[in-house]
């Protein structure tokens, strides 16, 4: 019988919550898509010149970054050019296999104009010539052609497998 109710009450939940996560409105074609994608893209190639500099002119003023380190926490856009400008001093940056998809939502809590990219960047490490291979994938949101928030995901299994971390499963 506890076993019903509880079936019972996760259908009502969904009965309840479909027709809100419903109104989301989502289209890959909208007015500022080329321009959004276009910042996003200056961004990702001014990263792989080492130009931090240009990397930081894409960012509105307030702009957060989210997820550099493989953290949770935030940064702002003078910490992303701390974080980038020592990453860049120690490691030459290479993208490959970039993707970019467009997608404006409306009536959802991630309301706005977002450039979703991913791809893989190779990471050549200057001083051994180390190479580490890191899977992206990352999230923009562009307003008035300025980033004004981006999350970054990426393999952290890989850094530090790569920098001779191993990981032992847990003895059960």
């Amino acid at each position: 019988m506890k076993t019903f109710k509880i079936v019972i009450a996760a259908a009502f939940l969904l009965i309840l919550t479909t027709p809100l996560s419903m109104a989301q409105e989502a289209t890959l074609e909208f007015q500022n898509a080329a321009k959004a994608m276009e910042v996003v893209q200056t961004y990702t190639k001014a990263l792989q010149a080492g130009d931090v500099a240009t990397m930081n002119t894409q960012f509105a003023t307030g702009a957060m970054i989210y997820g550099l380190g493989g953290g949770l926490d935030s940064l702002t856009v003078a910490q992303h050019k701390d974080y980038y400008t020592n990453s860049t001093n120690q490691f030459k940056h290479s993208l490959s296999q970039e993707l970019y998809l467009p997608v404006k939502v409306s009536n959802n809590w991630n309301e706005g104009e977002w450039i979703l990219s991913w791809g893989t960047n190779t990471l050549t490490n200057k001083a051994s010539g180390k190479i580490i291979e890191v899977p992206y994938h990352t999230a923009a949101t562009v307003v008035n052609g300025k980033i004004t928030f981006i999350r970054y995901w990426y393999d952290m299994l890989n850094v530090l497998e790569t920098q001779g971390f191993k990981v032992t499963p847990p003895a059960n």
